[in-house]
């Protein structure tokens, strides 16, 4: 993985609150990060804390008011060392900016992908837009874009339609489609989830090449931990729509003061070493893994203080769950958002 360099997105104080008949929903509250060049940020949490509508604020692609409010700022890096403030942006210029220097792969190849449409039409599509190329041009630039990420017969497929093709092809036809026009950001939203080991490892080796070649930014979005560790170099956690730690991937995985981010890493199944972190018990000579108790909270009714106090087995009464708890910094690059992480962090030591 490349070294962060100068920042070219920066999410201040994202916010995203959708109109429902039970009142205004905070799916995203105050939400901040940047991503330098040659960066690849992983945005993590389990379902519904945020990520994907994170995602999809930043790209400008939910429903405008009153069914959806977003606040904030998102700023995007230009050639002349400016930014370019991306949410107050006319529809036609973001338009511009989407598919060309931000781009994004979607969860489920199958959703996304026009069934009645060649895939290499929908390749293609973006080259003619951005770069104003004829079609017979756009195809002969699909067909290169489909070489570089494995698929084979790339001029055969071209005509395929997404359901002839593999779940692994079909992604490959998505990373296509984002890097088509070589973007400087590339936003990933759980782009393995849905196969197999094998290929997931093919993809991911294959983002990683590309990034090498192109210098570009990553966001990856993902609930998996140990793609967490073959990818970042830094990861955002988020929890009910609040980011609730901050660091460089080697910190996260080492001693994370955040008991969120510890319950995620040790309900990951792995083998245990004598130097791992404790992620079972013994009982009648087997392991039991430890997870994490009860559920998101309902981002409509979310308890007082700190959000993950309910869940939390080191929560105590009447402090954690008294104010929301601010975000510190417990070492250079490193925030979290406890209230007792300082007490935590001292025992882990």
């Amino acid at each position: 993985m490349s070294g962060a360099g100068e920042p070219v997105l920066e999410v201040s104080e994202l916010a995203v609150r959708f109109a429902s008949t039970g009142g205004e929903v905070a799916a995203v509250n105050g939400v901040s990060f940047a991503i330098g060049r040659g960066e690849t940020l992983a945005l993590v949490g389990e379902s519904g804390s945020g990520k994907s509508v994170t995602s999809l604020a930043v790209m400008r692609l939910l429903p405008g008011a009153p069914a959806c409010r977003v606040s904030g700022a998102v700023r995007l890096a230009e050639p002349d060392g400016k930014s370019r403030e991306l949410l107050g942006l006319p529809a036609e210029a973001m338009c511009r900016v989407r598919g060309d220097r931000v781009s994004m792969i979607f969860q489920e190849p199958m959703t996304s992908l026009n069934p009645v449409v060649a895939v290499g039409e929908q390749i293609a599509e973006a080259i003619r837009f951005h770069r104003g190329a004829g079609r017979r041009e756009a195809l002969a630039a699909a067909e290169a874009l489909m070489e570089r990420v494995g698929i084979p017969e790339p001029r055969k497929r071209l005509a395929s339609y997404p359901h002839h093709l593999s779940g692994g092809q079909r992604q490959r036809v998505m990373i296509a489609m984002a890097l088509a026009c070589d973007p400087e950001v590339l936003i990933a939203d759980e782009p393995t989830t849905a196969l197999d080991v094998t290929v997931q490892a093919q993809i991911l080796d294959l983002l990683k090449r590309l990034q090498e070649r192109t210098g570009m930014a990553i966001l990856f979005i993902t609930h998996n931990l140990g793609v967490v560790a073959e990818v970042a170099d830094r990861v955002l956690v988020m929890y009910a729509g609040r980011v609730v730690e901050e660091a460089p991937v080697g910190p996260i995985f080492r001693r994370p003061p955040m008991p969120y981010t510890a319950g995620l890493i040790a309900s990951v199944p792995r083998l245990p070493t004598k130097r791992a972190i404790p992620i079972s018990v013994e009982k009648e000579g087997k392991r039991r893994l430890v997870a994490i108790r009860g559920n998101v909270p309902d981002p409509l009714h979310l308890p007082p203080g700190c959000s993950f106090a309910p869940r939390c087995e080191r929560a105590e009464p009447g402090l954690c769950d008294r104010d929301v708890p601010s975000v510190e910094e417990a070492a250079p690059g490193h925030r979290v958002r406890c209230v007792r992480w300082r007490e935590l962090a001292g025992s882990a030591a």
